[in-house]
């Protein structure tokens, strides 16, 4: 099929990445964005690989009964949702069918068992942190669809109460060295601004807003307005979160998260465990009152500063800054529970190697990406362990991201 071209096809099921995938007439898999299984579509070829196609819909020529009309006017172009179309009960349902279909085609896991399938309790408004563009006019917008050009907005859907509040007061003048633009709520519905730059000097400032601001360049961070960090709260347990680090976006996911892996992981007053990928100590929070020794490992400059903050009471805490594939490799410790939370990319093989020998009798895998999911889960099962559940959060509604806690034993 020639670039541009347009065809028709009937769509089959959707797949990992927010697409509905048909077949063409060679038998080709092809895949377009915002359809769903059981519509017929007219499309156009936007892109030809060896073995698919990549196309965008044209017109909606059979649509299923299931499909909704979109909340935002921005949603097509703006490229932060991909399931407006989709009633929220029905993007679980798929999720979970998506989540099966990579561990089953990837990992070669043939009955996945899937234990739970926890959805959000709000399917809008539950982002407690959003991360804008500037336009070349200095309005924040998000990445339109397919592209990293910035789509100017006038409303969004999914950030928490007192964000939606804050964003649409905030006045950028042109500047063309501001990379991005973060907001994040904290307790008390407090806000912190973050401009990440590549110039170590910051723009001017001044805002009338009661939020904090912090300015973040490769040479460090600079206080703009108010504090460098807010507060966030988990069941009880309040942690500092610096301007620079990461924490899960989705609060009440976020609790369900942590109350899940304490209800299965099997602790005793003797073990070691391990924190992979620890950030600022949200799960380490929980374990170090209840094992022998707890040893974080995480890469972000920012996020150990939190975690030693968030630590400090315990004297059985073990912090080592530096990637997962630097350090492992050093640790002399054989942890009983391996704790892993890593990027989308998921684990280095090398990484997974070391783990291995390490040999711990319990490994929780948390992934955002079921598809590095699987891969990983396959070398794991062929190094000797089992896979013995998996349960889904949405932490991501109206978005095709996958959210997914994976219990195994050896």
């Amino acid at each position: 099929m020639k670039l541009n071209s347009e065809f028709e096809v009937s769509i089959q099921s959707l797949v990992y990445g927010g697409s509905g995938m048909g077949r063409l007439a060679d038998g080709r898999a092809v895949f377009i964005p915002f359809t769903l299984p059981m519509e017929k579509v007219r499309a156009r070829v936007k892109e030809e690989k060896k073995g698919f196609v990549m196309a965008e819909v044209l017109e909606i020529l059979q649509p299923s009964s299931q499909r909704i009309i979109p909340r935002c006017p921005h949603y097509g172009v703006c490229g932060g949702c991909q399931y407006q179309y989709i009633p929220y009960e029905l993007q679980v349902t798929y999720k979970k069918e998506i989540f099966i279909e990579q561990l089953q085609r990837i990992g070669h896991i043939e009955n996945p068992i899937i234990s739970q399938v926890i959805k959000s309790d709000e399917a809008w408004n539950y982002r407690n942190a959003l991360q804008f563009h500037l336009s070349p006019s200095g309005k924040l917008g998000f990445e339109r669809t397919n592209s990293h050009a910035t789509l100017e907005i006038q409303e969004c859907h999914l950030p928490c109460r007192a964000l939606s509040e804050t964003w649409p007061q905030l006045d950028f003048e042109i500047i063309p060295e501001i990379d991005r633009v973060e907001l994040r709520q904290g307790d008390d519905d407090e806000i912190q601004l973050t401009l990440y730059s590549q110039n170590p000097t910051p723009p001017e400032f001044e805002t009338e807003l009661p939020i904090s601001a912090v300015h973040i360049s490769p040479q460090g961070q600079i206080i703009l307005a108010g504090n460098d960090h807010l507060y966030i709260s988990v069941h009880e347990k309040t942690l500092r979160v610096n301007a620079g680090s990461f924490f899960q976006v989705n609060h009440s996911i976020t609790e369900k998260m942590v109350s899940i892996l304490l209800e299965k992981i099997h602790l005793t007053r003797e073990m070691v465990v391990l924190d992979g990928y620890c950030g600022v100590g949200l799960f380490s929070v929980f374990l170090a009152p209840v094992v022998s020794r707890c040893l974080g490992v995480e890469a972000s400059p920012s996020a150990c500063q939190d975690y030693a903050f968030n630590l400090d009471a315990y004297d059985n805490v073990e912090l080592y800054e530096g990637t997962a594939e630097e350090v492992l490799p050093l640790l002399e410790e054989k942890p009983d529970l391996v704790i892993l939370d890593p990027p989308r990319s998921g684990i280095e093989r090398r990484t997974l190697d070391v783990l291995v020998n390490m040999a711990p009798e319990q490994l929780v895998y948390i992934s955002c990406n079921p598809a590095t999911l699987a891969r990983d889960a396959k070398h794991l099962i062929e190094a000797g362990y089992k896979l013995e559940e998996s349960i889904l959060l949405d932490m991501f509604p109206q978005t095709f991201h996958i959210e997914s806690l994976n219990f195994f034993s050896k």
